[in-house]
Formats: structure tokens, sequence, C-alpha cells
């Protein structure tokens, strides 16, 4: 019986020699290591169904599942709820976790996008109450589907405009309001007795990197780090964040190891007082995976202070070749051999499924009734979301006055963000409602098209609109440039950052600043079109 065979197997075995690796037959392993190693395993898996290998590892003692968008499906109410009791039937202290941010990133809503704002409309809004609101929702959202634990909220301060990762999923580059809104979404969140995630620790708003295609680094002091970007995760320890997520950047202060696998950034996070469950990022991103690997990924979290290990999305593309079990059996193999060779103290497993185990217990309990949250069913976040939008003016008018008109719209975004993967054209299902769409993709734009855009704007009076989601890339803004030459009236909807206040306008065309790209957004701007 090999390592593996252990990991699913629902009666422990005991036998020291189980390894597949060579073993010291002086080293006596715990009866109870396999269940200990899954305790800290936190895979994904293929389908909206429990398979086979997932229940036996489930009834083996792993620590819970992670959800992806391939794992719902939205044609069949009450399908994630029957899956999570599946999952709990096979053990009943499984955490169910999902990345459910809220706006560009949903996981229960994937396909049809986020009724409930990102955190750039609530940082733009700055109403402490309505982030509340929103995290209760997101909160509700999750229960409903049996999921204990939202990755969740993005507590990253975006002082960098160029980065590529993080963007509108932060509330803002200012530290105090994000240390404001981190707090309160939380606080929400946790009233329904869901557990949230504060990430991505020590700070990944100053990157021009992608840690799920790269390293990231952060070129700044630990005294500028502690300044800036700590403070939103302090706010969450003190509004009672029962987990954090760290990120797999690296902070040359603290030497050349990602974070995740640093043990200075972990002892960092248990000198700002926090004692609940430290989540990895998703080990398969290439920060770890091409680097150290998955498995030695693993272990060197474990060591550096980790608690629960995330294993990734088995169908992100970097893992082609791969199925969902060996994503899972390489981090359970690495694990076990590591204890067996006494590498990774058999105490640290104990500590960290400690964690894993007061976390479960935390969210079986019944979440109180509040009058606020009671007061939620009435709020209309699509104002809200539309509340939230800038506008800034150029020639065109903000109006789509003639219910007859043809609509163009032009898609002049170049691709996506890798969290929250790719998606619907939600303007566009948006717009469907109520206007018949000519719907063109940028990159396809000939020079004779751009002319026929003249023509639509001039003599037909029909409207054109522009969806970009970075002002600030070169592609996007010539899209734009195009456009502006022809159609002058156009419209351009920013589902990107919104410039910093005074900052000049990088196109002349009236612009809606909507904070994101999701359903709620989506409709907020249509919102706005109506009225004019």
């Amino acid at each position: 019986m090999t390592s593996s065979d252990l990991a699913h197997s629902p009666v422990p075995d005991s036998a020291p020699n189980a390894s597949s690796a060579a073993v010291s037959n002086t080293r006596e392993l715990p009866a109870d290591l396999p269940r200990l190693v899954n305790s800290v395993i936190w895979p994904g898996f293929v389908g909206t169904t429990v398979p086979a290998w997932l229940d036996g590892a489930l009834r083996n003692g792993l620590a819970g599942v992670v959800y992806f968008a391939h794992n719902i499906d939205p044609d069949a109410p009450g399908q994630v709820a029957a899956l999570s009791a599946a999952i709990r039937s096979a053990n009943p202290a499984a955490v169910v976790g999902v990345d459910e941010e809220g706006g560009n990133v949903t996981r229960l809503q994937a396909r049809d996008g986020s009724t409930i704002p990102g955190a750039a409309v609530l940082g733009a809004l700055d109403e402490l109450p309505t982030t509340a609101a929103a995290g209760r929702s997101i909160g509700r959202l999750c229960r409903d589907a049996g999921v204990n634990l939202t990755i969740a909220p993005v507590a990253d301060v975006n002082t960098n405009p160029l980065n590529p990762v993080i963007g509108v999923r932060a509330f803002g580059a200012d530290t105090a309001l994000v240390s404001a809104h981190t707090a309160a979404a939380v606080t929400g969140i946790q009233e329904l007795r869901v557990g949230a995630c504060a990430k991505h620790f020590p700070g990944h708003g100053d990157t021009v990197a992608d840690s799920h295609m790269d390293v990231a680094r952060v070129e700044l002091t630990m005294a500028q780090m502690r300044e800036h970007h700590l403070p939103p995760f302090e706010a969450a320890v003190k509004a009672g964040v029962k987990s954090m997520m760290s990120a797999h950047i690296i902070i040359p202060e603290l030497g050349e190891a990602p974070a995740t696998l640093n043990p200075l950034a972990g002892a960092l996070l248990r000198e700002i007082g926090f004692e609940g469950l430290l989540i990895t990022d998703a080990l398969d991103m290439a920060a770890v995976r091409a680097t150290v690997g998955p498995g030695e990924g693993a272990v060197l979290a474990l060591l550096a202070g980790s608690d629960l290990l995330c294993v990734g999305n088995p169908l992100n593309a970097y893992t082609t070749g791969r199925d969902d079990e060996s994503c899972y059996t390489e981090v359970y193999d690495a694990l076990f051999d590591a204890v067996s060779s006494g590498r990774l103290p058999v105490e640290v497993l104990r500590m960290a499924a400690a964690r894993v185990a007061a976390f479960a217990q935390w969210s079986l309990e019944a979440p109180a009734e509040s009058a606020e949250a009671e007061a939620d069913a009435g709020i209309d976040w699509v104002e809200v979301a539309a509340r939230a939008c800038i506008v800034t003016r150029g020639v065109g008018a903000v109006a789509l006055a003639d219910p007859d008109a043809v609509v163009t719209l032009i898609d002049a975004r170049t691709g996506h963000n890798m969290a929250a993967g790719p998606t619907e054209n939600f303007i566009l299902t948006a717009l469907l409602d109520e206007h018949q769409v000519q719907a063109v993709n940028a990159s396809s734009l000939s020079a004779g098209e751009l002319n026929d855009l003249a023509d639509t704007e001039e003599s037909l009076g029909e409207p054109v609109l522009v969806i970009v989601d970075s002002l600030m890339s070169a592609d996007q803004q010539a899209t734009l440039a195009a456009v502006a030459a022809v159609a002058p009236h156009a419209v351009c909807i920013n589902a990107g950052l919104a410039p910093a206040e005074g900052t000049e306008s990088v196109t002349a065309l009236t612009t809606i600043h909507c904070h994101g790209f999701s359903r709620v957004t989506a409709e907020a701007v249509v919102r706005l079109l109506h009225a004019g």
C-alpha cells in the first residue's frame, strides 16, 4: 500500500513503512498519520457530484474542498446545496470554500455574473454600512449553498495601477479606506456564520506581475509594507476574521522565498495578533508550481506557518494532462513522505489540523438574527452600483433614448483577469433585454468597419458603446482613439480602475467608470444609459 492508497482508505493503516519513499525502520509513525495529512489539504475537484476518490479522502479526514465554477450547475436549483450535503455526509467537519468576492470574482454566480457589487464599487461609494450589507449578502449566498468559508474580502491596497491581478478587486488605493471596508466586509460575512478570509497577506497591491503566471515581487521595505499594506490585515484581525490567505509574493527584506513559503512572513502574521486559520493561495500557481512544485510547496508552507493547503483548480490550463485526483495525491504524498523522513514534524501537522478543526466547529453554530440582515432584502444592488459610477463628460450624451435604435457595442478588452476567469459579456446581456445590439470585437475591427461607425452615429443617430477594462492598456487606448476619430459621440464603458482624481482622461469620449465587470455593474450602466 502506497501513501496515496492510505489517503483514500477509510480506516487508517498504521504500518510505519506505508510511504512510497524509503522510511527508516526505526522511525515510528503515528497510527493516525493518513488522517492527519488529509486534515490540512483543501483540493478542488471536477464535476457537480462527489467523485469516488474525493468521497474516500473525505471519509479519511480530508479537510474539505474548494468549489470552482465547473462544480456549479446554474440550471439545477439546489444542486450546490446537495453537493455540500454529500460532502458533509462523508466528513461532517468539512470546510467547504469558494472564491466569492462579489463583483468580478464569483463562482456561485459565474455564468450569469455576480449580483453583489465588488470591492471597488463599495470603496468608491465609501459607505461602511453598505459594505457590511454586501458582506452579509455574500455570506447568505454561501450559507444557502452549504459553503462555510468564502475566500474574501481582498484586503490588498492597490497602490500600483499597473497591478494585473488585483485592480477592481480591491476597495481602493488608500490604506485607511481599505482598512475600514475590509473590517466591514469581514463583519458582514461572518454574521452569517460563514468564515471570511482576508487576502493576500502581507499585501499583493503593489505588484506588476500576476502570481498565477509568474513570481511576483514587491519592491518595498518592510517599513513601507507596515505603513501602507499591513493595516487592512490588522483591521481584519480586530474585526475577528477567522482566516487569512497568504500571497505568493517576494518581499526582498524577508528573503527570496514567496510569503506562502517564508517562515518570516508566517511569523509576521502571528505578530499582528492573528490566531486563526492561515490558508495558502493555490499551490498550482506559477510562483509555487514552476519553482518548487505543489508537493514541496505544501511542505514548505506548513513549515512556514500555514494551516490549510489550497491545492488549486484542476481545470486550469497549466494543469493540462493532470486529473483532479493526481493534483491532490501529489500534495498528500509529499506531506506523508516529509513526516516519514522526519523533515516535517508531526506536531506542526497537529497544530495546523487543530486550527482547521476549530474553524469547522465555529462554522457549525447558527447565525444570530439581526435587524440589519432583515433589512438587506430591500437593497437594490443595481442602484447601489449605479450610484458608485463616475461619468467623465466628452461630446457624447449618456443616453439610450430610442429603444428601436441598434446599439453598436465594441469590446476592446484584451484578455481576462486570471482570478476572475473568462466571463460572458454582461453589458451585452443587459442591453439585449431591451435593445437590438451589434456586438463587435475590437481585435477584428477593420478600417472599413471603423468608417461605418461614422454613418452609424451621424447618419443613423444610433449609439456606439466601447467596453474597456484598462485605460492604461496601449491596445485599448488605440481602440478608443480610433473610435473617437470617427464616432466622437460614442460612450466608453470603463470596467477597470477609474483614473485618480485630478488625472487627465486618456480618452476624449464620454466615459462611465463602473469599477468592475459583473452582472450588477452591467445592469447599473444600462440603467444610467436609460436614465440619460
